[in-house]
């Protein structure tokens, strides 16, 4: 059976549930969902991320919003004499891996009947909300700094989508979208766990790529880990269904300007650490208080992975590097290379590591 339930008190919560968190003790949910993998079937559908019907938890097919998204190209790149696969995940339609998580929320949103939604984003989750809405016919409003890029603001807009622009942080925006919750949606990439269930088959399709099999290392971007999370519930997913025979061992890149977890993870504490960040081009990653931090360190604590952290100048030449071998993408997905590059430099074993390319260049021109 399928049903949300409180990670701190252990409550339980239909799927229909439209709060952003548990009313008893403003715990987090997660989504309680037995995944199944007919390989037959999967084999015989259209190469998008829905091949996995079954691993996605929407109860009707009439619900699914879908551009026939997924199952981008795992290309192999050279990095120091060592290849490294990466997933073209800025292929999406909105130019991000979030149309992952986007697709199956806005499946959830339509399947409860909801009319209107909103959401805090950085840019990327906003576009990808935004576009979905669009396709579902729900009305959305996207909360973004004013400092968020143009380039994404304008997507945003194109969608049809009202746009409430915060001055100040992140965390200001985050903050400014919670009265709206009261009488609307919160299509929260964060909060809600169907996000998760949408990029987990990340994990899905880079299993399949590789004949149903587990990478050694992955290493992925960290602001409010969305896709790191999923990642780990797809690779868990396949686990208990015994497709693969273990979980990846996870990195996770994070900006040195703006790095709270690296330094929680670093520093063995249970709490994210209460110090001064400064900007970064990697906006997409600039979150000074995730409210999934500790789940995001025991994950990669528990898959033996590390954190590692990126510096500006390091972040610059590899949006340099990578765009003069034909990757245009934006500062987030170069950071996330320049943590590849840093780690492959340090590795001692021979691994099979896959990383992505998070979102495309278009979306931050007027930094690259």
């Amino acid at each position: 059976m399928t049903n949300l339930i409180c990670a701190s008190c252990g409550k339980k919560y239909p799927t229909n549930y439209k709060g952003y968190k548990c009313d008893t003790c403003g715990g987090l949910l997660e989504l309680r969902f037995d995944a199944k993998f007919p390989m037959e079937k999967i084999k015989k559908r259209k190469p998008t991320m829905w091949r996995y019907r079954e691993a996605i938890p929407i109860e009707s097919d009439e619900n699914i919003v879908s551009f026939d998204e997924g199952f981008t190209p795992l290309l192999p790149i050279v990095i120091n004499k060592i290849t490294v696969l990466v997933k073209q995940d800025h292929l999406f339609q909105s130019g991000s891996y979030k149309d992952r998580g986007a697709s199956v929320l806005l499946s959830h949103v339509k399947e409860m009947g909801v009319s209107e939604i909103v959401e805090d984003s950085s840019g990327n989750a906003g576009a990808a909300i935004a576009m979905y809405s669009a396709k579902a016919e729900v009305k959305c409003e996207i909360f973004v700094s004013d400092e968020t890029s143009p380039a994404k603001v304008s997507q945003i807009a194109a969608y049809g989508a009202k746009i409430r622009k915060i001055h100040g942080s992140r965390e200001n925006v985050a903050e400014a979208v919670i009265p709206e919750t009261k009488e609307k949606y919160y299509a929260s990439h964060c909060y809600n766990p169907y996000f998760f269930h949408g990029t987990k088959t990340f994990a899905y399709e880079i299993s399949e790529q590789l004949g149903w099999k587990t990478p050694d290392t992955v290493i992925l971007p960290v602001g409010n880990g969305t896709l790191l999370i999923g990642a780990y519930v797809g690779f868990n997913d396949l686990l208990k269904a015994r497709i693969v025979k273990k979980i990846p061992k996870f990195v996770a890149v994070q900006a040195s300007n703006c790095s709270p977890i690296a330094k929680m993870f670093f520093h063995y504490s249970e709490r994210l650490p209460n110090t001064k960040t400064t900007q970064t081009v990697a906006e997409g990653i600039a979150i000074t208080k995730p409210v999934r931090a500790k789940q995001i360190v025991d994950i990669v604590r528990k898959s033996g992975g590390t954190f590692i952290t990126v510096e500006e100048e390091e972040i610059l030449r590899a949006l340099h590097v990578y765009s003069k071998k034909g990757y245009y993408m934006e500062p987030t997905a170069a950071a996330t290379m320049a943590g590849v590059q840093k780690y492959v430099d340090k590795m001692k074993t021979n691994e099979l590591i896959v990383s992505t390319i998070t979102g495309h260049g278009l979306k931050h021109a007027e930094k690259n």
